[in-house]
């Protein structure tokens, strides 16, 4: 009972994971102190998908379930849960270099999106009195 109660909080552990690789840039912009994190696990994310690798913490849901009296399973976490629900076949070594490419082009997209938003916009006020054209000197 506890190693399947592990296999579970390791499989959610692992799809927070995923989730943070993918879409961590949003909890960037709301706390810039996220962004080694989210560059490190975003970077490892894209290195697991084109290498082919299969992540370590789809090894340890796999012990426990071994553990707990279950079977494990075979390939990587998005292959077994993920790739059913958004893809009806196997996955392939292309579909890995296509979901890598995914990681990167949502990440520089997000990114780029926090760098614009981020820039300093003149405000009305400074808008309007520079549109008030030539001013005189304080005197």
């Amino acid at each position: 009972m506890v190693y399947r109660f592990l296999a579970d909080a390791v499989l959610l552990a692992h799809l927070a994971f995923i989730l943070f690789v993918v879409f961590g840039a949003l909890l960037v912009a709301r706390w810039p102190r996220l962004l080694l994190l989210h560059l490190l696990a975003a970077a490892w994310g894209f290195g697991i998908e084109v290498l082919g690798a299969i992540c370590p913490l789809t090894y340890l849901e796999n012990h426990m379930r071994l553990l707990a009296g279950g079977s494990g399973y075979s390939g990587g976490f998005i292959d077994h849960y993920l790739l059913p629900l958004i893809y009806p076949g196997e996955m392939s070594r292309g579909l890995q270099q296509l979901l890598a490419a995914a990681v990167l082009l949502i990440n520089a997209g997000l990114y780029g999106w926090i760098v614009y938003s981020n820039q300093e916009k003149p405000s009305r006020a400074s808008r309007a009195k520079a549109s008030d054209g030539p001013q005189e000197p304080a005197g």
